[in-house]
């Protein structure tokens, strides 16, 4: 069951049909100087134990982003059809006082009906405000057009999936059929390293030795390929070199290589190799006959080191790392915001990684 033993952390339960009524009640006794919103924040989860957990991250997330959060806690698998609401705000203090104070609804669901899921949710959207979607776990059968045709901003973290290039062939359809912003945490979970692999190729004798590289290597955590793989993707894609034909066929669990071949003709020999003890994304490491760049990054330390060697010229600095936590990688989005448009020039790169 989704639904917590203890409710109490997702508030005061009420009936489906007051719920509006209700939230202005709760207005009226609280002593909150400002009821704040600018989007719509819904969080989805089939997950057991969710609405709690995710009433927890929500907390956390509207100390900076002021919303409208809706919890939608599903157990699709249960016969009996069934719907429960719980409301509650998320209040954090400035000087001594309650400052801002953001809106909580909580749903709990069970059975098959997706007209149902989709109508109790948007009844209880507030009006002209953009949705945030975050989708949690494995992509569904409720995951349909008439779903995220309402969504401005969808979250996944494609780390938590078995398929996931059947997952993304659904995520392109979306984002082809309407102007869907897709945020990847995976994805999200690159970005420090990105800017630290684009700051050394600052350095000239750097961005000089792109096109000579020799290979590639890239160390990640065993539950994070997507994460390397996106990472690979999003360089290769920017240097403009192609999966070669005679590419490395080999692969398992813990190593995956790969060729590409730049405009010249010449090969690139990359390899991934995961591990169980290490930091989510540990070492990106770029090589050629006369210039080695590496961004590594130790188990629990929240800096990445940035190396760059070459010639009578060593660099070696620290730099931001970022969360290993998801409701952390939603609020750094949220707070960047944007269209995310070189995730979507990224991804059709990543997918075919996949195959």
């Amino acid at each position: 069951m989704t639904v917590p033993d203890n409710t109490a952390i997702l508030g005061v339960s009420v009936p489906i049909a007051d719920i509006e009524k209700e939230l202005r009640l709760l207005w009226e006794v609280d002593e909150a100087r400002t009821n704040a919103s600018l989007m719509n924040f819904a969080v989805y989860s089939e997950k057991k134990g969710s609405l709690a957990n995710n009433s927890e991250m929500v907390r956390e997330i509207t100390r900076e982003h002021a919303c409208r959060a809706l919890l939608i806690g599903m157990d699709r698998h249960l016969d009996e059809t069934s719907v429960r609401a719980w409301i509650t705000a998320h209040c954090h203090l400035a000087h001594g006082q309650k400052s801002v104070c953001c809106e909580q609804i909580a749903f709990h669901l069970t059975g098959h009906s997706r007209g149902r899921f989709r109508n109790t949710i948007f009844a209880h959207l507030q009006s002209d405000l953009p949705l945030v979607f975050w989708w949690q776990g494995e992509l569904s059968s409720i995951f349909t057009d008439s779903l995220y045709r309402r969504i401005d901003r969808l979250v996944l973290n494609s780390s938590d999936w078995a398929d996931v290039k059947g997952s993304f062939e659904t995520v392109r359809k979306a984002m082809t059929d309407v102007d869907l912003v897709v945020q990847d945490l995976a994805w999200t979970r690159t970005f420090h390293y990105r800017l630290a692999v684009a700051s050394l190729y600052d350095d000239p004798v750097a961005q000089e030795s792109i096109q000579a590289t020799k290979r590639i290597r890239i160390e990640a955590h065993v539950d994070h390929k997507n994460s390397a793989l996106q990472m690979l993707a999003w360089f290769t894609e920017l240097a403009g070199w192609k999966r070669a034909q005679d590419l490395i066929a080999e692969e398992n669990s813990k190593h995956t290589s790969y060729r590409f071949s730049k405009a010249n003709g010449e090969l690139v020999d990359v390899e991934l190799s995961y591990q169980t003890d290490c930091a989510p994304l540990a070492r990106f490491e770029v090589v050629s006959d006369s210039v080695k760049v590496i961004i590594s990054r130790d188990l629990g330390c929240q800096q990445l080191r940035h190396q760059l060697s070459c010639e009578n010229h060593e660099l070696d600095v620290h730099g931001p790392a970022d969360s290993d936590k998801c409701s952390e990688l939603v609020a750094d989005q949220l707070s960047r915001g944007g269209k995310n448009s070189l995730f979507r020039r990224v991804l059709p790169h990543f997918i075919d990684l996949l195959d």
